[in-house]
């Protein structure tokens, strides 16, 4: 297939990459991430937030699991956005009640209409520092305001640094704490809590990252 020129081709063939290694990871993404302790908790700190019946967008869904199955069993309506197809497949069966659509965070724009609470786990990390900030404001800007968003990010000071990720190629981003409190605070969104732990990937011998929650409100405005 020939790629058309244009000032969006470099962010396309990367994501098409993208796509096809996670296309390759599969169900085995959470063979090695069996637990998500982290991320479960950030979800019940929103749910008891949420009335049923709230829109909540995720954002890089994966498999569904554990995320978008949490919601919907707490009775909220679910969109999950990803560029993996399989990944996207498996969400679908993971979460039948649930919304999976084949899209860029980047291409978030108001025909899904406008969510209660936003999650991104683990997400944007495989993007580069600046499409990080364009990202948190595309998410910004289909929260309601006074909408709820939860953002995990390993804690590493990198910026769009090649890396195999369960045997596929991909490249990755990370932020010390500070500074990624400073780049979601700068997106229009406030910082109410934030939790750090120590995680250890169970089909590797890779040594345990830090991983850093940050649950946030979209501000007023």
């Amino acid at each position: 297939m020939t790629i058309e020129s244009g000032p969006d081709n470099p962010r396309q063939e990367y994501r098409a990459i993208q796509a096809e290694a996670f296309n390759r990871i599969g169900g085995r993404y959470d063979e090695a991430f069996p637990h998500k302790e982290g991320q479960v908790a950030a979800g019940e700190w929103m749910i008891k937030q949420l009335k049923p019946g709230s829109r909540v967008l995720d954002v890089g869904c994966g498999t569904g699991s554990p995320t978008a199955q949490q919601f919907a069993e707490a009775g909220c309506e679910v969109t999950g956005i990803d560029i993996s197809p399989v990944m996207l497949d498996l969400a679908r069966k993971n979460v039948p009640t649930g919304t999976f659509l084949e899209r860029d965070v980047l291409d978030l724009d108001d025909s899904l209409g406008v969510f209660d609470a936003a999650t991104a786990f683990f997400s944007l990390l495989m993007l580069p520092r600046a499409e990080i900030e364009q990202a948190l404001r595309a998410i910004h800007g289909v929260l309601a305001p006074g909408g709820l968003f939860s953002l995990s990010m390993v804690e590493i000071d990198l910026d769009d640094v090649p890396f195999q990720f369960l045997g596929a190629p991909v490249r990755v981003t990370g932020y010390l704490r500070d500074e990624l409190r400073e780049v979601v605070e700068a997106a229009g969104f406030s910082v109410l809590s934030e939790n750090h732990i120590s995680y250890a990937p169970a089909t590797t011998q890779a040594p345990p990252e830090i991983q850093l929650f940050v649950n946030c409100r979209r501000d007023q405005f």
